[in-house]
Formats: C-alpha cells, structure tokens, sequence
C-alpha cells in the first residue's frame, strides 16, 4: 500500500478497506507521510463521502493510536454523554453528579469552547482549584470513590484525532459527517465507556443548524457506536436560543448549582433537556425500564439532594474550592456590569443565537483566538425566551465584563440577533426527536 494509491481510489469515489485506512492513518501519526498527502485524503474524504464501514475503520485506527483506557476493574456500567455545543449548555455538570448519584459510573472527558459555544472544561475550570488534567490512576481512583470523573483529553487519548482534527481545520474539511464521527467516536471509545448518550444540536446556537443536518450526523455516530458494540441512544435538541438563562464560566456554574438545588428559578429548558439526557443514560445502565422512568428517577435525586452532595464529591475529589459552590456571592466580580433593556414592542419571534455566543466571547468568557485567556467572571444573564411578549424598556440582559469598551460590543451583537413579530410564533419543541 501507498498514500498516492489510496487517495487516487477514493478521489474515484471507490471504497477504501479497513487496512487501507489502518495505514494511512498510522503512517501519518508516524510522520511517514506529509500534510500534503493527508490533505488531499481528507479533501478526497469530504467530496466524496465515507460509508458506514469507512467511517468505522477510521473510527478504530484513530482510537487505537493511542491509549485505551481499560475500566473493566470497576464494577458497574460506564456511561457518558456527548453534546456538539451550544450556547449556555452546562448539563454535563448537571448529569455527570445525577448519574452518579444513582450508582452509575461516569468517565467524561470533555472539550473546551469551540468557536461561539463553551467548552465544559471551561466552566470547570471556573472553579477555584479544580484540576481538569489527571493521571490515568488519579482517573481511575477518582471513578471508584465519586462514581464521576470531568477531564480533558490527555496526549496518549486518541492522537491521530488531534493532528488530523489540525489538518481539517485548515484544509476546510471540518464540515464532514463521517470525519466529525470519527473524532468524536475515538476519544468516546477511548475512555472505556459502555454506553453512550449523545446530545446532537440544532438551530441557530448549533454547528448543525439544520435538522435533517443533525438527524444525519446521529445516525452516523450511532451506527459507529454500535459497530463497536456500544449502546447508544441520541437526543436531538433545540439549540434556536440559549440554554438557561446564564451565559460564561463561573456563571453557568452558578446556574448548575441552581438547578443542582431545585431552585430552578424559570430555567426549564436547562432543567427538561438535563433531566431527558440523565433519564438516557440511566436507562442504558439498566436503572429503569425506559427513559421516561429514567427522567423521573433523575428528578429524585435532585428532590432528595444527594445530586448536589456528589457534585460536592466530584468538585472536591478533583481539587475544586468547595466552599465556592457553598457560597457563590464570594466569587470575584467583573468590574463592570451594565442592564441591557429593550428597544422594541413585540413577540420574540426568533433569535440568532450565534450572535448571543459572540456577545459572550466580546465579554471575554470564550476566545477569539487559541492563545486568549478566558475571564471567568465575565458573561451574560440572558433573560427573554422565544414566545415572549417584549416591551420597550423591558430587561433583555445583563452584561458583565472587566471593560466597558467590552460590553458595548456586545450590546451591540445582543440587540441585533433578536427578531420581534406582532404574533406569537411557534417555538420549537426542546426534544426535537430520539434516536435508538
């Protein structure tokens, strides 16, 4: 075999085998073949498609580039979730506590913020002291004595993902099905999971913006999943609006501690979607007889409190100031603050949601480039939801950051990315389907 041969059969729209992947695969992570090559197997890749059979044995040589971690030394299933992002999305800090909670083991390894959407080791990291790199035996041992563990990927986990994930993004190539499947599918699988629980947005807030784009994108990863003989079940849900009300780091940490206490204070959305995700995962772990009786089995352990007390757990068992979670009003505060009213009568019909996770990295909660710095304190408290009646003077928001040059930015990307109609408009349902 050869790359040339490789990429000249697939750029003929032929079928590559499992061993032809296998090797281009690994002699790319060896350095034995040049960005140049890899380029053009990628670009071959994203014009021409992948099959189902392709897209698993890319899947595989990527996840076996590197470490796979074995937990079959602790009882019990393994089961995490999967979101593609979105904005104000934190129900990885909701489920991961409630699932444990239940008896469930949880190894998440997590991303930080992507473009306009946050990244849940971010929020994480909002924490005072909490490590989000650990050992492999500090993974372990903290699985065993929490039942939940929230990292990042480590450079043994998957590498082959890493560099190729470097050669899509400048090669205009991220924009693929089967090539965001394998990514996602190397380092799932890369953690010893049982099952799989995957979060797949759409709307204005999402990478897949269309539906039929993200019902697409399920299937593939729960064909991949199954063909490693994972269970798996993916939820596609509305992401045409934030999710919550609070937008930022420390803030979103804030809001889960929130819900994590059953003061919800309105926040329904955030509270349904994390309640059907955790409903999921218990029912793949064989704790209830459908998701439906998962999801109220989720709600019991907020009801009963022992979902917050194993966030306490986890927080501490990884390093975090526990006494912050007790006491948010300690946090360090954003030296500028600034109520954003509204300019407009009228239903909110509609709102690019994109432009709201903007407005929060113009504040400095995410990043414009990869050498930013994130400012924890800084984000949104984003008030309205699509339906409502809006009236001048109304409050839209409130704006936290350490500049006011900052703020007026985002002001500015806030009150252009809402639409008002003089009809109440149909909102989208929150769980737009369920995939087995």
């Amino acid at each position: 075999m050869n790359a040339v041969e490789i990429i000249r059969k697939k750029r003929d729209k032929e079928t590559l085998t499992r061993e032809e992947i296998k090797f281009i695969v690994e002699q790319y992570t060896a350095n034995e073949i040049p960005d140049y090559q890899i380029a053009a197997f990628l670009m071959a890749a994203f014009l021409n498609d992948l099959n189902v059979q392709e897209t698993a044995a890319l899947t595989e040589a990527m996840l076996y580039s590197g470490l796979v971690i074995d937990l079959s030394e602790i009882q019990g299933m393994k089961i995490d979730k999967h979101s593609t992002g979105g904005v104000g999305d934190k129900t990885s800090l909701i489920i991961a506590p409630i699932v444990a909670a239940a008896g469930v083991n949880v190894p998440m390894i997590s991303g930080r913020g992507l473009g306009h959407t946050g990244g849940t080791l971010d929020k994480l990291d909002a924490i005072p002291g909490f490590k989000t790199s650990l050992s492999l035996e500090d993974y372990k041992r903290i699985i065993k004595e929490v039942g939940a563990v929230l990292v990042g990927q480590t450079l043994e986990i998957a590498p082959a993902d890493k560099l190729l994930y470097a050669m899509r993004d400048v090669t205009a190539t991220v924009e693929s099905i089967p090539l965001i499947t394998a990514s996602i599918m190397s380092k799932k699988l890369a953690e010893g999971i049982d099952g799989l629980v995957l979060d797949i947005k759409t709307g204005s807030g999402a990478f897949m913006k269309e539906y039929h784009d993200a019902i697409a994108l399920a299937e593939s990863l729960i064909n991949t999943a199954k063909a490693f003989d994972k269970k798996v079940i993916a939820f596609i849900t509305d992401m045409s609006q934030p999710l919550g009300h609070y937008i930022g780091n420390w803030l979103e940490v804030v809001e889960v501690i929130n819900i994590l206490k059953g003061n919800e204070r309105g926040d329904f959305d955030l509270s349904e979607v994390s309640l059907s995700l955790a409903g999921g995962m218990l029912f793949l772990a064989g704790k209830s007889a459908s998701i439906e009786e998962g999801k109220k089995l989720a709600r019991s352990f907020i009801d009963n409190g022992s979902a917050y007390r194993k966030f306490e757990e986890i927080v501490s068992a990884q390093g975090g100031d526990i006494s912050y979670l007790r006491n948010p009003g300690k946090y360090p505060k954003s030296k500028f603050n600034c109520t954003l009213l509204s300019e407009n009568n009228g239903y909110l019909s509609a709102i690019d949601t994109y432009q709201i996770g903007m407005a929060g990295i113009e504040l400095g909660a995410g990043r414009f480039t990869k050498d930013d710095i994130i400012d924890p304190k800084a984000g949104i408290i984003f008030y309205p939801k699509l339906g409502m009646k809006i009236h001048n003077g109304n409050i839209i928001a409130e704006l936290f950051a350490d500049s006011e040059e900052k703020i007026e930015r985002a002001k500015k990307r806030i009150l252009s990315a809402l639409v008002f109609g003089s009809s109440k408009p149909d909102v989208p349902e929150l769980i737009r389907k369920i995939i087995y």
